[in-house]
């Protein structure tokens, strides 16, 4: 365990408790977490991890600025995924996972492209939507969580393996709230 895991798994956690919670804190938390990460990835050989920092600050950038811009005293909305988005979200992504894979099968020394791929293009499907507010993000979180954990337990990150073990209770957490906040803003709106 080197203090860039350490520093990387603390502020990685708080980013998805802060995001749980609807915090915009998560962003600016998660963007550290990012740069942390990027430099840890490409050590271990994850180059698609390491790789997705740079797209999640990207990404980490928009969702900060589209929660802070909702409206004068408004949130943006918890809202559902749209059958199109969902439609075009399982188009995509296993054309971005294959184009990846190849990238790193045939491009760099990593020995797990397959899974680094995958949990690459899931993620960055999982982020776009959190940026959006959909509350299905938690649900392909948990599904990228499980991969990590298990690429993470084969190149000896056991302390970013625990955390993404915790991030799949975080991600139940982050979706029973969300969907809480989605029932009172319905309420809301039927009052209204």
């Amino acid at each position: 365990m080197s203090p860039l895991e350490i520093f990387g798994v603390l502020t990685g956690a708080v980013c998805v408790l802060l995001a749980a919670k609807e915090n915009i804190l998560t962003w600016p938390i998660g963007i550290v977490n990012n740069v942390l990460f990027f430099v840890m990835f490409w050590r271990n050989k994850l180059y698609a991890d390491a790789t997705l920092q740079i797209f999640y600050i990207v990404i980490s950038i928009y969702g900060w600025w589209k929660w802070s811009h909702a409206g004068v005293g408004q949130e943006l909305p918890v809202r559902e995924t749209s059958r199109k988005l969902g439609l075009l979200l399982m188009a995509l992504l296993p054309v971005a996972w294959y184009g990846i894979y190849q990238l790193l099968h045939t491009y760099t020394d990593s020995n797990v492209p397959a899974g680094d791929s995958l949990a690459t293009v899931l993620s960055l499907g999982a982020q776009y939507m959190a940026g959006r507010k959909l509350i299905e993000n938690w649900l392909v979180w948990i599904v990228v969580d499980v991969i990590s954990v298990a690429l993470f337990v084969y190149k000896r990150l056991y302390l970013t393996s625990g955390l993404y073990a915790a991030f799949i209770v975080m991600c139940v957490m982050g979706y029973v709230a969300w969907r809480k906040t989605q029932v009172r803003q319905a309420e809301a709106v039927a009052v209204a």
